[in-house]
């Protein structure tokens, strides 16, 4: 079996789908593997360090495509329709494409790689269970997106982290406010408690409160009914306009606190909720910073343009988009482990093996034998479920 990495397709991602050691795993498991000439080269993995580990580079994109059977890549089919068409027409009929694919906000996608013939996998709706951890590339992106945030807000904030005793008086530590604590938002805690900033942090699910507390963060729990606000898969659920009114009211006198707020809500296919309102940031003292790590979902702040830096009222409102790939390196070794172990799952004999009685299979694949199978994709393109033998044939 021949697997293809070809560069990164969204423009100015510097992550690569596979490292060397990670390619170098899959060779010891009887593949081949081909590089694209230069895929490593923007996280500092060069195309020498992949021909020592036996890859093969190839000149070009299109021989990439042409000759493997399965494509890695991290953003399948890029981040643009204008990326997403060419990446398309060079997908072949019963090859295998492997990434994030945003099949829940973007189904109509999914539905072109159908009529393509592909069978493709999505990160995104890995099952959060115990065996599929080691597969979590999603955990593993927002792990590097909460560490970057915390940097993005030391570098805006004009004060400094930590307190500090000098010759001139004493310098009160920042106060630091993240909201969401999942992954990227656990991450952003204890980042800035290593910075020495004071950390509080909320999040809808009562459960996490440990979690903020074992990293040194003060929880701030909130009068809200919390019962359904977390899926059977550990993921935040989309709640009505009356709890997130309830919630800005009850968060405002936080945020005006705050010097730094991060924010990191939000719900898989769905815009990010509005967590952080124009009159809140209006509340802040002059020089806060807001770091908005759901602007690509639209943002949790109301003044949040993706990919710009806002000043309002002297208030920064921060929307960078594409987080993990200004931390290359090792968001690219990250990845790469969890998807040499997805692979491992799948791979029998030297071969993709569709094994639908396993939950990770079933759960990420969404196209195959010309349709989409996975069954909240057809729900939300309006398709009817498939018949219950079809979905379990292995």
């Amino acid at each position: 079996m021949k697997i293809g990495v070809p560069k990164e397709a969204t423009a100015g991602d510097r992550r690569v789908a596979l490292v060397p050691d990670a390619a170098a795993m899959l060779i010891k498991n009887g593949m081949e593997v081909l590089i694209e000439s230069g895929a490593g080269t923007g996280a500092e993995y060069l195309d020498e360090s992949y021909r020592e580990k036996g890859a093969k580079i190839l000149a070009g994109r299109d021989e990439v495509f042409a000759q493997a059977d399965v494509i890695l890549q991290i953003n399948l089919l890029g981040m643009t329709p204008d990326t997403q068409k060419a990446e398309l027409s060079r997908l072949r009929k019963d090859q295998t494409a492997i990434g994030f694919l945003d099949p829940l906000g973007n189904p109509q996608l999914c539905e072109d790689l159908a009529a393509r013939g592909v069978t493709s996998f999505a990160f995104d709706l890995l099952p959060r269970i115990t065996r599929a951890q080691s597969m979590d590339s999603l955990s593993s992106m927002a792990m590097v997106a909460g560490y970057k945030a915390v940097l993005i807000a030391a570098e805006a904030l004009p004060r400094f982290f930590p307190m500090f005793m000098t010759a001139a008086g004493t310098i009160s530590p920042a106060k630091v406010f993240v909201i969401g604590a999942g992954v990227a938002g656990l991450q952003a805690i204890a980042t800035a408690k290593r910075l020495g900033a004071v950390v509080y942090a909320y999040d809808i699910r009562p459960a996490v409160k440990q979690e903020v507390e074992s990293l040194g963060g003060k929880f701030v729990e909130l009068p809200l009914e919390t019962a359904s606000t977390a899926d059977s898969g550990g993921y935040a659920r989309a709640m009505d306009e009356a709890f997130y009114t309830k919630q800005r009211e009850l968060m405002h006198s936080v945020i005006s606190k705050s010097d730094v707020v991060i924010t990191t809500a939000s719900v898989p296919g769905k815009k990010a909720p509005v967590l952080v309102t124009k009159s809140m940031v209006e509340a802040m003292a002059p020089g806060s910073v807001v770091v908005d790590l759901a602007a690509e979902q639209g943002g949790n702040c109301e003044l949040t343009k993706p990919g710009e830096r806002v000043v309002h009222k002297a208030v920064t409102v921060i929307g960078p988009i594409n987080v993990p790939s200004t931390v290359p390196y090792h968001a690219s070794q990250m990845y790469a482990r969890n998807v040499v172990t997805f692979l491992m799952n799948c791979c029998k004999s030297g071969k993709m093996e569709l094994n639908l009685d396993d939950e990770i299979v079933r759960e990420t694949l969404i196209t195959r034998n010309g349709d989409v199978v996975h069954p909240r994709v057809r729900e939300r393109l309006g398709k009817p479920p498939l018949p219950i033998v079809e979905r379990k044939e292995n």
